[in-house]
């Protein structure tokens, strides 16, 4: 007997990064040539020492660690991200504006079950985070993609020819994940300006926003005092502080939609990790210099990526920032069978741009995403090395 499965779920392609992983199954690299893994964007590191004992002294001595705590979220670390955000983008922000969830997936699931349902749409712009399109497919979202030009920095104008009377939100990542640009402030402003126009939402996602090559805030959508009618904030612990199983991310909106957020969290989680909260706590109130020496250290893998890449004939670097590198490949092959070669002949593992694109996308079939978080300086210019090397 086959138990019934929901028709939307298994229509959703399989999880890109689970899928590489099985590319790798069963295969043995040569000594000289160990696999260099640049598959995906997480830190492979445990956090810093204090944060560690931060967390193991709660674990023992803090009996609240161990128990359901509020719905949205420990009310200190609210206070604390509502004070830092206020004082970072030049706005007010209050504690009452912020939830916390288990990991920015779900704060993009949670905010999205409050947006759209079936026969709706949304649109993410090109190439998007997968599981940005996979939630919107299980959940009978229609995406719409809104292509972005050689730059990769998408157009508001270009964005407002693909609005109907089901569009319900407009998805941006900066920096962004796959691309790595960083969207200029004037783009954000556009966005915002649009979607207020039209009544949708406008969601940010700035998972990677501690890794940005700017000094002071990427944007002022903070600063406008009604940003709470048209902006929808999500973040991340799990890169600045290396706390990805921890689960800790965060939704900043208008009280209002919170109050819907709530309804979400209490049916799948009924809190986040209480211990994971602590730790970003934690991190929030004493690990300011060490963040700051983390993004030097991605800004200058950044640089050796766009050093390395200047040297590669035929390879374009289209896209590079934060933990990513966009790049097109030069070959007569879709990238998806190009990475799977990589794997066997070069001993890289990395995604191709099948896996941001709509399906039969030409664009996709040329490009490639490089994680470059957990390689450094040296391990780039070994990917350089072999991509060189590499004759389709």
């Amino acid at each position: 007997m086959t138990l019934p499965l929901n028709p939307a779920f298994a229509a959703t392609e399989p999880p890109p990064v689970m899928e590489a992983r099985r590319w790798i199954e069963g295969v043995t690299f040569p000594a000289d040539r160990p696999l260099i893994n640049v598959s995906q964007a997480a830190p492979v590191d445990s956090p810093p020492l204090g944060l560690r004992q931060a967390l193991a002294d709660a674990a023992l001595n803090d009996p609240q660690a161990h128990l359901y705590g509020p719905v949205l979220g420990l009310p200190a670390l609210r206070e604390e991200i509502a004070a830092q955000w206020s004082a970072t983008y030049g706005g007010v922000i209050t504690p009452a504006q912020v939830a916390i969830t288990q990991g920015c997936n779900q704060a993009f699931c949670t905010v999205m079950a409050t947006l759209a349902g079936p026969g709706d749409e949304v649109i993410l712009t090109t190439p998007w985070y997968f599981n940005h399109k996979m939630w919107l497919d299980m959940a009978s979202v229609t995406t719409v993609p809104l292509e972005t030009d050689a730059t990769l920095i998408p157009s508001a104008d270009q964005a407002a020819r693909l609005i109907t009377d089901r569009t319900r939100a407009i998805v941006l990542v900066s920096p962004n994940n796959p691309g790595g640009v960083e969207y200029p402030a004037e783009t954000l402003a556009a966005f915002r300006d649009l979607c207020r126009a039209r009544g949708l939402a406008l969601i940010v996602d700035e998972t990677y926003r501690d890794f940005d090559s700017r000094t002071g805030a990427p944007h002022d959508l903070f600063a406008d005092p009604d940003w709470a009618d048209t902006l929808i904030h999500l973040y991340s612990f799990s890169k600045a502080y290396r706390l990805t199983g921890h689960r800790v991310g965060a939704v900043i909106a208008s009280q209002a939609r919170l109050a819907e957020v709530e309804k979400f969290l209490d049916t799948v989680a009924i809190c986040p990790s209480q211990l994971g909260q602590i730790g970003a706590l934690w991190g929030m109130r004493n690990l300011r210099q060490w963040v700051a020496g983390e993004r030097d250290e991605i800004l200058a893998r950044r640089k050796a990526m766009v050093e390395g890449f200047k040297t590669l004939q035929g390879w374009k670097l289209l896209g590079c920032g934060a933990y990513f590198a966009y790049v097109e490949h030069p070959f007569d092959m879709a990238s998806d069978a190009l990475c799977k070669r990589l794997v066997s002949e070069a001993s890289l593992l990395m995604l191709p741009g099948t896996m941001f694109q709509p399906e039969g996308s030409a664009a996709g079939k040329r490009q490639i995403r490089i994680a470059f978080a957990n390689v450094d300086a040296k391990g780039i210019a070994e990917v350089i090395r072999r991509l060189a090397a590499f004759r389709a």
